[in-house]
């Protein structure tokens, strides 16, 4: 049996923290970078990554997070997502990750198509107005999933 090359990559991010949101950039411009498409489908609290008001000001949260190995009682003190959330920008621009409003930029720069869940978009009260220009569209999730019509296609859930 002959293996079929990953020629698409649909990546659904499906929450805003710091470590999902560049986990999907990170694999999309690489996908990107090895001339695979790559399209981002933002739905429910995702969308905080395409807000213009918001992007800017995502968390990396302590609580119920156990890869932070902390206790949930010590996570949830106050201060401690900030730390963490200025800890874990502080190492990401040690490796020259550009801030998230960057990032999209480059990554619809690249090709990569960057698109809004039109029920979450409704569910959350939004207009296209309140999201980041480089949107290429509001689908709905039928819509979204047109795009995989290529074999090789791939769909993570971020």
């Amino acid at each position: 049996m002959g293996k079929t090359k990953v020629k698409k990559m649909l990546f659904i991010l499906s929450k805003a923290t710091i470590d999902s949101v560049y986990a999907a950039f990170i694999m999309a411009n690489g996908a990107r970078m090895e001339g695979i498409d790559a399209d981002i489908f933002f739905t429910f609290f995702g969308l905080e990554a395409i807000q213009k008001k918001k992007l800017a000001h995502l968390k990396q949260p302590t609580v119920g997070n156990p890869a932070m190995h902390m206790p949930t009682l010590l996570g949830g003190l106050p201060g401690m997502e900030a730390l963490a959330t200025k800890m874990m920008l502080k190492e990401m621009e040690k490796l020259d990750m550009p801030p998230v409003g960057e990032f999209l930029e480059i990554l619809s720069d690249s090709g990569c198509g960057l698109y809004a869940c039109k029920l979450a978009v409704d569910m959350f009260h939004l207009e296209e107005k309140d999201l980041i220009d480089d949107i290429d569209g509001v689908l709905t999730i039928g819509d979204f999933y047109n795009q995989a019509d290529v074999d090789g296609t791939q769909i993570v859930f971020i």
